[in-house]
C-alpha cells in the first residue's frame, strides 16, 4: 500500500498503533447500493467495486451470528435532510427518494435478519441510532466495507472510534473513484483511526470469535427505504 520508509516514518512519530478485534463483531456495509455500481451513473465506481468480497464477507458475517447492518440515503427533493453536504456535493441529488439508483443491488441484498439504516451525511453514525443501536447488541467491534473509501467509509470508521467501537476497515471490500485516494485514505485509516484488513483476515477473525446468534435479536431495527430512523 505504502512504501516501507513512510510507514516507519509515521511509527517512529507514535502512530500506527494496534486496536484487538473484540468479542463481539458487526459488519456495516456502507451505501453499497445500484448509484456506483450503474454505468450509466455520475457515481459509477467502475468494475472493481468490491461487490465479490462484500458478498462473501456478509456471507461468512451471517454464518457466525455477526449481525449485518446495511446504510443506505434517500432525500426528499430539494435534500434538505442533507443540509451542507447536499449542497457541497451535487452528486447527491442520485438519491433523491424513489431514484433506482439508491437500491441495493442485486448481488447484495439485505437477507432476513439483516438491518437497514438510513443515514443522510457521510458518517453512518452522524444524526442515526447506530451507536445505541450497537450497544443494545453488545457489539464491540465495527467491519466496515463499502463505498466510497475516502469519503463514507473513511467518516464511518472515525465516528465509530468516537463512539468507543474498535472499526475494521476491510480494505479489498471497499471501493473508491480511483486507486490513489483509495490506498491514501487506506493508509491513513491504519494510522490514525482504524485496523485495515483485507477479505481473507476479517473471515479468519470471525471465525476465531464466534459470536453468539442472539446478537442478532431483539435489536427492534427492521429493515428501510432509506429514511432516517
Amino acid at each position: 500500500m505504502t512504501d516501507a520508509p513512510l510507514d516507519h516514518d509515521y511509527a517512529a512519530a507514535g502512530f500506527n498503533g494496534t486496536l484487538p478485534f473484540g468479542v463481539s463483531p458487526a459488519l456495516l456495509i456502507v451505501d453499497v447500493v445500484m448509484a456506483y455500481i450503474d454505468p450509466g451513473s455520475s457515481l459509477y465506481l467502475g468494475p472493481d467495486n468490491a461487490l465479490a468480497p462484500l458478498a462473501r464477507l456478509a456471507d461468512a458475517s451471517r454464518a457466525v451470528g455477526a449481525p449485518v447492518i446495511f446504510t443506505n440515503i434517500s432525500y426528499a427533493p430539494g435534500g434538505a435532510e442533507g443540509g451542507m453536504f447536499y449542497r457541497k456535493v451535487p452528486a447527491l441529488k442520485a438519491f433523491v427518494a424513489g431514484s433506482p439508483l439508491g437500491a441495493f443491488p442485486p448481488g447484495l441484498q439485505p437477507e432476513p435478519g439483516d438491518h437497514v439504516l438510513g443515514k443522510f451525511y457521510p458518517s453512518a453514525f452522524f444524526g442515526t441510532a447506530l451507536a445505541p443501536m450497537l450497544s443494545t447488541m453488545g457489539v464491540d467491534t465495527v467491519l466496515i466495507g463499502g463505498y466510497s473509501t475516502s469519503g463514507c467509509v473513511r467518516a464511518t470508521a472515525l465516528d465509530a472510534l468516537c463512539s468507543g467501537f474498535i472499526p475494521y476497515v476491510v480494505s479489498d471490500c471497499c471501493a473508491d473513484r480511483d486507486t490513489r485516494p483509495h490506498a491514501a485514505n487506506l493508509f491513513d485509516m491504519q494510522a490514525k483511526m482504524a485496523e485495515v484488513v483485507d477479505c481473507d483476515r476479517a473471515i479468519s477473525l470471525l471465525d476465531r470469535q464466534r459470536p453468539s446468534a442472539k446478537n442478532r435479536q431483539g435489536t427492534g431495527c427492521q429493515p428501510q427505504t432509506g429514511s432516517q430512523p
